[in-house]
């Protein structure tokens, strides 16, 4: 290969690497421009219990799932259903909606939630189940168009909070939220959700935008009316 040959390749290859670290450094400012967005643009409505209890006429508490282990709920998920349940007792609303994964029969958070809540006293018809939401995103589209909620408080850990209430909001719900966390986490479980949410943001940043009709829809159930409507197992 001649000189003059090996040098052009040189050049070439230098451009194109200085296009990829260019194209790069966009994405990565776009990615940090589109988190602060999320953040500073929610974070106003993530109030105290006592705030969210005194907002009034709101159609549901909407708590959303997380790991299970059979009927056992996960240290983050039990914390988001007491949290929940708190606040009914505080009178912030008369419908709880347990919102979770429940694609496979023997994978199922939304009864686990609801059995719980119901063991503390909470009355089943008060409880309503949505076995399909499968993603925050679901979760909020379903929560309006299924449910016909209009006016909610969503509980989960702040960190999770921000995009919750951004989407929500995105697609026409009055959304507010309440932070679930009441007891501290394991260090590379906080790390592993501060990573995975920046990237969960940005993915609904362009979902509200594209606004893709969740994997199930169904039959109006309205929240208004009684939450054993939706229960699947005697």
């Amino acid at each position: 290969m001649s000189r003059a040959l090996q040098c052009k390749i040189g050049k070439i290859m230098k451009i194109t690497l200085s296009v990829i670290a260019v194209l790069c450094l966009c994405v990565g400012i776009y990615a940090v421009a589109v988190d602060a967005y999320i953040r500073s643009s929610s974070g106003k409505y993530i109030l105290t219990s006592d705030e969210a209890a005194a907002l009034g006429n709101t159609d549901c508490i909407l708590v959303l799932g997380a790991g299970v282990h059979g009927e056992t709920l996960s240290h983050m998920l039990e914390d988001r259903v007491k949290t929940g349940i708190s606040l009914y007792e505080k009178g912030a609303s008369p419908k709880i909606l347990m919102s979770g994964d429940h694609g496979r029969e023997d994978y199922d958070e939304v009864n686990a939630m609801k059995n719980y809540a119901k063991k503390e006293g909470v009355p089943s018809a008060d409880i309503f189940m949505d076995h399909a939401g499968f993603s925050t995103y679901e979760s909020m589209y379903r929560a309006k168009e299924v449910f016909c909620a209009k006016k909610i408080i969503i509980v989960s850990q702040k960190y999770h909070l921000y995009r919750a209430i951004y989407v929500a909001r995105s697609l026409g719900l009055e959304a507010y939220g309440v932070d679930a966390q009441l007891r501290p986490y394991a260090a590379d479980t906080n790390i592993f959700n501060t990573l995975r949410e920046f990237l969960a943001r940005n993915k609904d940043f362009l979902y509200v935008r594209l606004h893709p009709s969740p994997t199930y829809l169904g039959e109006a159930i309205p929240i208004n009316g009684n939450g054993d409507s939706t229960n699947d197992k005697a």
